[in-house]
């Protein structure tokens, strides 16, 4: 039998199995049951020892390196996750959840790159699970879950906002009657089975609503309360202390999901990988590319707002934090970054601040609204300082190309020997940057 919570840990049932594991310090101790159950997983097959998980906390840490892995290794290999899929470790299984979503909430912000991965890896989860259940136990034990996580005894299609900006679910694709969802069978032929003369009221059922779309609700309504669980924690945090594992769980994920995630994360100068790999650091002034030095130096009055707020503060931002941005296929933020916001405010903003005084007239002279705007374009919405509540209101604005700068600002191009072959200005600044790297180690080696 299948439990709820194998699909759902915030179910009632999964709380009562976190409420009976009653010591917390238990989670760092060898359990040769949980060890023997994965040990005996159908289909498991590891290549490496240091995979198998030998307590609690080890399940935890293997959890979100499984989601890195599925998200990023392009090698995946299935088999040596395979526990993850074993039913007889569902309350290992709902530990584990709940003790990541407490270490997750606490050390992490709630737009966190390490929050998203684990709201989104399970719903993958929830799916693949489904996938692998034979199709009538599928059936009701989704039925039950979604019976379960009504509100009021319905699901609004409000409720989906998430799923439809996926596009995997479109509100063409739902039957709805006074804003709530017909998932129910029975309350689907009460209201409709009327309305078809020439076809099975059953089978019309079964092709306009379907298990399809009630597993991909499902599961976007559990990554939902996921959040909102996250979100509750995170304000309990404020007045309880957190347990000493759960801290140490915490801080070993955030030097573990980076880690892992960088080793499928490789950024090249142009377009071969012969300017070796640029990581973010210290911005290197001689290394900017002509259009970002003619900038910084200031901009005559006509140009002043586009190769501040669009040119130079995208340009800045991701140097200095992520020049890997064209290369990668994650979402990022700032904060991903830059956790407490430092190098934001005292590096980045700055060097943004005095190119804009620089300008003829100086920018905010005349325009103080543009401050916001650069603040916008980093990603914090249009506010007048750099604030992680904010995150997320708005996009970090990606550097403009080689291309555009031509066009909007033709008087910053002046193209030097480091320019050619490339499109955008971050690709130039890591030739240059190789170069310099390059010539103070020879430099170095002559001495």
């Amino acid at each position: 039998m299948v439990e709820l919570s194998y699909i759902n840990p915030l179910s009632s049932e999964g709380k009562k199995i976190v409420q009976e594991y009653g010591d917390l310090d238990k989670l760092i101790h060898e359990n040769d049951e949980l060890v023997g159950k994965i040990m005996h997983t159908h289909n498991q097959k590891m290549s490496n020892e240091k995979l198998i998980p030998k307590s609690i906390k080890d399940l935890a840490i293997k959890r979100m390196l499984w989601a890195i892995e599925k998200k990023h290794n392009k090698n995946y290999t299935q088999r040596e996750f395979q526990y993850f899929f074993n039913t007889e470790i569902h309350k290992e299984d709902v530990i584990t959840f709940h003790i990541l979503a407490q270490a997750i909430a606490f050390n992490f912000n709630l737009t966190s790159r390490e929050t998203r991965l684990f709201i989104e890896s399970q719903g993958i989860l929830i799916q693949e699970r489904l996938a692998k259940m034979s199709l009538g136990i599928r059936e009701k034990i989704v039925d039950d879950i979604l019976t379960d996580i009504r509100v009021d005894g319905a699901i609004h299609w409000k409720d989906l906002k998430d799923i439809f900006s996926t596009k995997k679910i479109s509100l063409r694709d739902l039957y709805i009657s006074n804003g709530e969802l017909i998932l129910d069978r029975d309350e689907f032929l009460y209201l409709y089975e009327d309305e078809f003369t020439t076809r099975d009221p059953e089978t019309m059922y079964d092709i306009l609503v379907g298990e399809t779309v009630k597993e991909q609700i499902l599961s976007s309504l559990i990554m939902q309360k996921t959040e909102e669980y996250l979100k509750k924690i995170k304000e309990m945090s404020r007045i309880i202390e957190i347990h000493p594992i759960i801290t140490q769980i915490g801080e070993e994920l955030k030097e573990f999901i980076p880690q892992e995630i960088s080793k499928y994360s490789a950024f090249y100068g142009g377009s071969g990988g012969i300017y070796g790999s640029v990581k973010g650091g210290k911005l290197i002034p001689e290394a900017f590319p002509p259009c970002i030095a003619n900038v910084v130096q200031g901009v005559s009055s006509g140009g002043r707002n586009d190769a501040i707020v669009l040119l130079l503060t995208s340009f800045a931002s991701y140097a200095r934090l992520y020049p890997r941005i064209f290369s990668s296929e994650e979402q990022i933020k700032v904060s991903d970054m830059d956790p407490d916001l430092t190098i934001t405010q005292n590096e980045i903003l700055p060097l943004i601040f005095e190119a804009a005084d620089n300008c003829t007239p100086p920018l905010f002279n005349d325009q103080p609204q543009e401050k916001i705007n650069i603040i916008s374009k980093l990603g914090f919405g249009m506010h007048s300082e750099v604030d992680i509540e904010h995150e997320g209101e708005t996009k970090w604005y990606t550097p403009m190309s080689c291309e555009k700068i031509k066009i909007h600002l033709p008087q910053l191009c002046k193209p030097d020997g480091s320019c050619k072959g490339l499109n955008n200005p971050l690709s130039c600044y890591g030739r240059k940057k190789f170069q310099i790297d390059r010539k103070a180690k020879q430099d170095e080696s002559k001495e």
